[in-house]
């Protein structure tokens, strides 16, 4: 490797084949050379690292086609080098030989040689896959709430547009923990706390990894069902009551809905949490109006 502390005047110029060759060697970026198969013929060290091999030999039995872990996103990039002659930050995933998968953002250009008239790719890759990891945790805690888990408001605000944009039924099951202020007065926040991440955990057994549990603030619970039409959401509302006998932490109070035709997603929601407050006001009369004993 050529030192970058070495001061001979040729590495004053970029024009100097060996100014060039340190940069190449020295950069943590990944520069590599392709044929018009898309086979490595040439790269620096740090694109072999990336790649988790030693020599460029072991590359002989792989095209960047191969690596890349979503061939449309490949045909995209190579339709655009067709276009333009270049392409600048694509971002792609690549699958390594030992099977990791690396975010890359890959700038490279078309090139010929004009003798042979063969094509070559020059490029260079940046490996984003920490940056990527640290979005993906940044946007995973902006829509999780954070004492028990479950999604917010902002993730079903973001469900909203997909939602109503499908095809598919949905459904909502509305759920608020029945007398929860007194609960709290009486046993205190901490165990008030306690009990909304049991609750939590018991609404998540309930339905489908799919399926997200959404605390909407305080005691409300949004549980979102997609696909599913009318019979299906009632099945799980039925489900949920019986398990409840046996093993919610605490009692609770549930309406549901299923998606009518052209309906937004806050109508559907608002319609299961209508039927929530009339089946606490029809047991509130039952209380008050007990039925005749025999």
């Amino acid at each position: 490797m050529i030192s970058p502390n070495d001061s001979s005047p040729r590495f004053r110029s970029l024009k100097h084949p060996d100014a060039l060759l340190a940069l190449i060697e020295n950069l943590r970026e990944a520069f590599y050379i392709l044929n018009a198969r898309g086979e490595v013929v040439d790269a620096n060290p740090a694109f072999l690292a990336m790649l988790g091999v030693r020599a460029l030999g072991e590359l002989r039995a792989y095209s960047l086609s191969d690596m890349v872990a979503d061939p449309h996103r490949r045909m995209e990039e190579l339709e655009m080098l067709d276009a333009t002659g270049s392409v600048r930050d694509f971002e792609i995933e690549i699958v390594r030989p030992d099977g990791a998968m690396r975010t890359v953002l890959d700038s490279c250009y078309v090139c010929e040689d004009a003798t042979t008239r063969e094509s070559f790719y020059h490029g260079v890759m940046v490996d984003i896959t920490d940056r990527k990891r640290q979005e993906d945790a940044l946007r995973e805690q902006s829509v999780r709430d954070p004492l028990t888990g479950c999604y917010n408001r902002r993730y079903l605000e973001q469900l909203e547009p997909m939602l109503e944009n499908s095809e598919s039924p949905f459904g909502c099951i509305f759920i608020d923990i029945d007398h929860f202020k007194q609960y709290n007065d009486l046993h205190g926040h901490a165990m008030g706390d306690t009990t909304l991440v049991r609750m939590s955990r018991f609404l998540m057994r309930q339905v489908r990894a799919e399926e997200p549990v959404i605390r909407l603030g305080g005691d409300e619970f949004l549980l979102v069902l997609n696909p599913a039409d009318e019979d299906a959401v009632e099945m799980v509302a039925r489900r949920l009551q019986l398990a409840a006998i046996r093993t919610a932490p605490v009692p609770f109070s549930l309406g549901w809905s299923a998606r009518r035709p052209g309906e937004t997603m806050r109508d559907t929601v608002n319609r299961a949490d209508q039927r929530l407050l009339s089946v606490r006001v029809m047991e509130r009369s039952a209380q008050r109006n007990p039925a005749p004993s025999e």
